[in-house]
C-alpha cells in the first residue's frame, strides 16, 4: 500500500504536468484557431515521446501548428520540404571542403536538418524511399548513419510529418515500416465557418499573434518520465492487447469485417502506443492509473495507419476508420476483463 507522502508527490508531478501541457496547448492556440484534437494529440505525441504523421489537404494549417509548437517549446527546430530529387545527404549532412586560415582545405562534417530537436518533415510523402529510409533511421534509432560515421541525436527528439491524401503524380506512399513509427496518424479537417472568419480576423490585420515559449527541452523530458511512471492495471493491458490482435485478419478475437476487408493489422508497436499516449490521456485527467476509456479514446489516432486495407475494401470504399471503430463496439472492456 503506497504512504500518504507517495501520494502526495504522484498528485503534484500529475499536476505539474498538466499545467506545462496546458501552459503548451494556450500558446499555440494563439496561433491555430480550432483543431483542439489535432493540437491535443501533437502534444500527447511530444510528450509521450513519439512521432507524428498529418494528413490533410493544402491550406489547412498543417505545417503552422508545427511551428507554433516549435515556438511554444525552446527546442532546436528544423524544417525540410521534401521534393521527390532530395537525397539522404540533404537531410542528414554531408562532408564539405573547407579552407583554413593558412590557406589548407580539408573535409568538414556539415550536419543537416535532421541533427534537431524538432523537425517538420513537410510533405513527406514526397521524398524518394531512400530518402526515407534516411528518415527512417532518425525516427527509430534516434541517430543518423552517414560519412562512415553515426551520430546520435539529442533527446527530446521528435518528427512532425505531412502529406497530402490526394496528390499522387510525383509521390512516394510510405512503407509499412515507417507508417509503424509514428505513434499517431492524425487527419486534420476543414475549420467550421465561424472558425474561417476568426482566422481571417488574426491573419490579414496588422498585428500578427504572438507565441510565447512556454517550456523548454529538459522539463519536455523530465515529464515523459513522469508519464512512462503511471501505472497500468493488468485489465487495462489486457484490453490494448486484445484490442490490438482484433485488428489482425485472422485472430480469434477479429471482427468478420476485418477478415473480409483488411490485408494488414497491428503490431505489437500498436499496443506499446496506446499504453504510452494512454498514460498522458491519465495524467491530462488527473489521473496516476490508465483506464479502458484512456485507451478507447486514442485508438483511432494510434491504430488507423497500422490497419491496412485490402483491395476489395478499397473497391467498396471501406476505411480503416471503420473497421477501428467496429472493432472498439466488437471488443468491450467487459468481455475482456471477464475473460
Amino acid at each position: 500500500m503506497s504512504s500518504p507522502s507517495t501520494n502526495d508527490s504522484a498528485k503534484a508531478d500529475a499536476q505539474r504536468f498538466r499545467d506545462v501541457f496546458g501552459a503548451v496547448r494556450d500558446q499555440v492556440a494563439r496561433s491555430i484557431v480550432g483543431q483542439t484534437e489535432i493540437v491535443d494529440g501533437v502534444l500527447t505525441a511530444l510528450f509521450a515521446g513519439g512521432h507524428v504523421l498529418l494528413e490533410g489537404v493544402p491550406g489547412l494549417g498543417k505545417t503552422m501548428l508545427v511551428r507554433a509548437l516549435s515556438e511554444a517549446v525552446d527546442l532546436d527546430f528544423r524544417r525540410i520540404q521534401f521534393t521527390p530529387d532530395m537525397m539522404p545527404a540533404d537531410i542528414q549532412g554531408t562532408n564539405v571542403l573547407s579552407e583554413d586560415a593558412s590557406g589548407g582545405h580539408s573535409l568538414q562534417f556539415q550536419t543537416g536538418p535532421l541533427v534537431s530537436n524538432l523537425v517538420l518533415a513537410d510533405e513527406i510523402n514526397r521524398a524518394t524511399p531512400k530518402t526515407q529510409s534516411a528518415l527512417l533511421e532518425a525516427m527509430q534509432e534516434r541517430q543518423i548513419s552517414v560519412a562512415g560515421k553515426t551520430i546520435q541525436l539529442q533527446e527530446p527528439f521528435c518528427v512532425m510529418a505531412t502529406q497530402n491524401p490526394v496528390e499522387q503524380e510525383g509521390t512516394y506512399p510510405l512503407p509499412e515500416a515507417q507508417l509503424d513509427r509514428f505513434l499517431f496518424k492524425l487527419v486534420v479537417d476543414y475549420p467550421t465557418e465561424t472558425e474561417v472568419h476568426e482566422i481571417l480576423e488574426r491573419t490579414t490585420g496588422s498585428e500578427q499573434p504572438e507565441v510565447q515559449k512556454a517550456t523548454d527541452g529538459a522539463t519536455i523530458l523530465e515529464l515523459r518520465k513522469t508519464a512512462r511512471d503511471v501505472a497500468v492495471p493488468e485489465h487495462v493491458r489486457n484490453y490494448a492487447v486484445r484490442l490490438v490482435i482484433a485488428t489482425q485478419p485472422g485472430s480469434p478475437h477479429a471482427h468478420p469485417s476485418v477478415n473480409e476487408f483488411c490485408s494488414l493489422g497491428s503490431s505489437p508497436r500498436g499496443a506499446q502506443s496506446l499504453i504510452l499516449a494512454g498514460k498522458v490521456r491519465a495524467l491530462l485527467d488527473g489521473r496516476f492509473a490508465v483506464s479502458t476509456e484512456d485507451i478507447r479514446s486514442i485508438a483511432l489516432p494510434v491504430l488507423r495507419h497500422r490497419v491496412l486495407i485490402n483491395f476489395r475494401g478499397q473497391s467498396e470504399g471501406v476505411r480503416a476508420d471503420d473497421l477501428i471503430q467496429e472493432t472498439l463496439r466488437h471488443v468491450s472492456p467487459e468481455s475482456v476483463v471477464a475473460g
